[in-house]
């Protein structure tokens, strides 16, 4: 994913979330981390840090990994959640919605050899005496979510990580693909979109499998035992997952833009799911298969892909071997079937404000001790240790939201039905989105987010002790990972409808480094007994996620001033814009792209105007100055006199009091008509700038202008996408436009942000 360090400079790297190929971080030397002190605790933030406790963060992991939990199958799991949600003092409710999902029936995969021989692979993966999870009666079969129904025969052929790129590579070696099957290795794309290419070159079917090449040291082959006994990659785990087209929509494939309803109408949903089967394998059954195609086609040595070659005993060559023939069926069960976002509110005193955290609860497996458990208990600890502050008289000032999102898992569901359902309301209300999926698969930080959040992110995490070293802070564990570089959001987890709807937001959790223990992702072995035993199993990294993510929700729902950054903002256009020049000198084409660069110089200055307002409200204390710093703007924004609508002034059909969950009238403060400034958005909305109407070409969910999920990795982030995506195909006349569109984004926000002057207009 794209990253990006504080200063200004940004790399290029992998996007946090669930629903991407897990990442391995690179080593560090610990001889070499610095630790800073602690920042001291106020009062309210000792009694949320000191309500965070491991042995129930235990018991919170050990309810959601001993059912199974599949999207649209536990709605007592929903309700349990609401419940806890309820004792501490929050309002809570389960929403309904009704998306198109599929659920496996059968499957089977068969190797023919040339001489006749046959290999059947098993498709299931072991079960464990040691791990009890593992051999539940109702465990969930290994397949792929989405998936198309249908058979397939033919010889088939390696694709290495089946990028656009990797296909290409394979005509240009002579290799045939049409009525093939492809045989592909995660990592890179989305999934999905590997079956999409597959499909897109004539394919007529695609088998996916994991490599121990992509687990770091940890690995049989360095002498490490699989697990249970060690920490290595147990050889039958099976990496399930989406097939959905995520680049193009995520949500209910039936429902583009409108919230799934028993009565909602329905699209086509071919567009952005396959239409040849796929089927998920463990890296022992896909030996037989890789071993088959030694000796034919090209060696992997010498296809000159990245990442093609993994630490397998084969060559990974291409193939196809004559009469080596692959015989696939993969059967699912469609239904339209309802799924269920656990909701919990305390309301603030503004209630034209609102903070949402999420998390997702639904999983492939009967598990999912770190995907998404660890995170769901989080949350749940996150309620209890409000519940706690609650308790002293303490409220919030903006309105908290906790979601527990359903359906997460088969294309963000859940969270975008709702967003879609409640779009309007919240680019009224919403300051921003916290998003936790993966709380802990490992002893690595991982933090993505928008760039005006970073600074109040990285601030917070100076605050949490971290368990890897002594006196280690948790931001010197994630500055010596991460060299001080934030991630930029792609499309991996349920921030994405709400950052495509111009509300900021963040993703955090961590990734196990190459030395930890492999963390199954997807796999009936990530269970409470892998989490016990080595995934964290004093709950410690546990604890201390959790405190963070509190701390940041506090300062977020109380702060008098919105804490976000602006010039972090111009910081990452910059570099964005360095990056963008980079890429169109790469292809040697002529773009003038000055119009982008004079955006850019604007939204710097009224970024600079913004900081510098907030500078001056708090230095005078100045209540009435600090409501035009986080949502008014002004004409000049020079007084600290303020004229405010009263609560008289709204209607009742005004979607901040009739919507639901407003249970108090709103608050505002009284008229002043001494100044000059009027009420509009201004850094609570500023992101809203950066929304297209229309969205990206041919793929219209996907409106932010300045980051997007690149076209062929599905999670992984573009930036400007409308340009670079153009560039890179080659259509200029394109580029040209998304030159304009950006540019025009980009002034919107600086419009929002700024005093007015060079504000641009709606509809770019």
């Amino acid at each position: 994913m794209h990253r990006y360090i504080l200063s200004s400079l940004f790399l290029a790297a992998w996007v946090s979330g669930c629903i991407r190929d897990h990442v391995l971080h690179r080593p560090r030397s610990v001889a070499k981390r610095q630790t800073t002190p602690r920042v001291p605790l106020t009062p309210d933030e000792s009694v949320l840090v000191n309500s965070i406790d491991n042995s129930t963060l235990r018991d919170w992991n050990y309810y959601y990994t001993h059912g199974a939990h599949l999207a649209g199958t536990n709605q007592s799991m929903a309700q349990w959640t609401a419940d806890r949600w309820s004792e501490n003092g929050f309002q809570a409710r389960l929403d309904e919605y009704v998306p198109y999902l599929n659920y496996p029936v059968s499957h089977s995969l068969s190797l023919t050899y040339p001489n006749g021989s046959i290999f059947t692979a098993g498709l299931e993966e072991a079960v464990l005496i040691e791990d009890e999870t593992t051999s539940y009666p109702n465990r969930i079969p290994t397949f792929n979510g989405y998936s198309f129904t249908g058979n397939a025969t033919a010889e088939y052929v390696y694709v290495g990580r089946g990028q656009v790129v990797d296909f290409e590579a394979l005509l240009a070696l002579g290799v045939p693909l049409k009525g093939k099957i492809a045989l592909a290795k995660y990592g890179g794309p989305f999934r999905g979109l590997k079956v999409k290419n597959a499909a897109l070159y004539g394919m007529i079917g695609c088998v996916l499998f994991t490599d121990p090449g992509d687990d770091g040291n940890v690995t049989v082959e360095n002498g490490y035992a699989p697990y249970p006994e060690g920490p290595a990659r147990n050889p039958t785990s099976v990496q399930r997952g989406s097939v959905q087209f995520l680049s193009t929509y995520p949500g209910d494939p039936t429902t583009p833009g409108y919230p799934s309803k028993r009565d909602s109408p329905r699209a086509d949903k071919s567009s952005v799911v396959p239409s040849i089967p796929s089927l998920p394998i463990s890296y022992a059954e896909a030996i037989p298969l890789l071993r088959a195609l030694d000796g034919f086609g090209t060696p992997g040595s010498q296809v000159n892909r990245t990442e093609w070659v993994g630490k397998l005993n084969v060559t990974y060559s291409t193939g196809p071997a004559p009469g080596a023939v692959l015989s696939m069926s993969n059967i699912m069960r469609d239904e339209f079937t309802p799924i269920w976002d656990a909701v919990g509110i305390i309301n603030g005193t503004n209630q034209d404000e609102v903070l949402v955290i999420g998390n997702h609860r639904d999983a492939w497996i009967v598990g999912g001790a770190a995907d998404p458990n660890s995170g769901t208990a989080i949350i749940v600890e996150l309620s209890k240790a409000f519940g706690k502050l609650l308790a002293t008289g303490w409220k919030p000032r903006r309105t908290i939201i906790l979601c527990s999102w359903d359906g997460e898992e088969y294309g963000l569901v859940g969270s975008t039905e709702w967003v879609e359902e409640y779009v309007n309301w919240l680019t009224e209300s919403a300051v921003a989105y916290l998003n936790i999926d993966i709380g802990i698969s490992g002893t690595s930080p991982d933090l993505s987010a928008t760039p005006e959040l970073s600074t109040i992110a990285t601030a917070t995490m100076k605050k949490i002790m971290w368990p890897t070293m002594p006196n280690e802070t948790l931001y010197d564990a994630w500055n010596a990972e991460s060299e001080g570089e934030i991630g930029v959001l792609g499309a991996g987890s349920d921030y994405t409808s709400f950052l495509h709807k111009g509300i900021s937001s963040l993703d955090v959790g961590t990734d196990p480094g190459v030395d930890d223990p492999v963390y199954h992702y997807h796999s009936n072995y990530d269970s409470y007994h892998w989490m016990s035993n080595y995934g964290d199993p004093g709950y410690h990294y546990h604890t201390a996620m959790g405190q963070y993510l509190t701390l940041l929700a506090y300062h977020l729902a109380t702060d008098e001033i919105l804490p976000y950054d602006f010039p972090v903002y111009t910081a990452a256009l910059r570099s964005y814009y360095g990056d963008l020049l980079k890429t169109i000198n790469s292809t040697g084409q002529a773009l003038d792209t000055s119009e982008l660069a004079t955006a850019i110089t604007q939204f710097e200055s009224s970024a600079n105007e913004a900081m510098a307002l907030r500078e001056l409200a708090v230095s005078t204390g100045d209540a009435a100055l600090m409501r035009v710093v986080n949502h008014i703007k002004g004409e000049k924004a020079i007084s600290s006199k303020i004229h405010c609508p009263s609560s008289n002034q709204l209607t009742p059909s005004s979607p901040l009091l009739s919507h639901p969950y407003n249970t108090t009238p709103q608050q505002h403060p009284p008229n002043n008509q001494t100044g000059k400034l009027t009420p509009s958005p201004e850094s609570r909305d500023f992101q809203r700038g950066f929304t297209s109407v229309g969205g990206l070409p041919e793929r219209e969910f996907y409106k932010h202008v300045v980051n997007a999920p690149g076209i062929d990795t599905g999670y992984a982030p573009t930036t400007f996408p409308g340009i670079t995506e153009a560039v890179v195909a080659g259509n200029l006349e394109r580029a040209r436009e998304w030159v304009g569109r950006t540019s025009e984004g980009i002034r919107r926000a600086a419009g929002i942000l700024g005093t007015g002057e060079g504000e641009g207009t709606r509809g770019g």
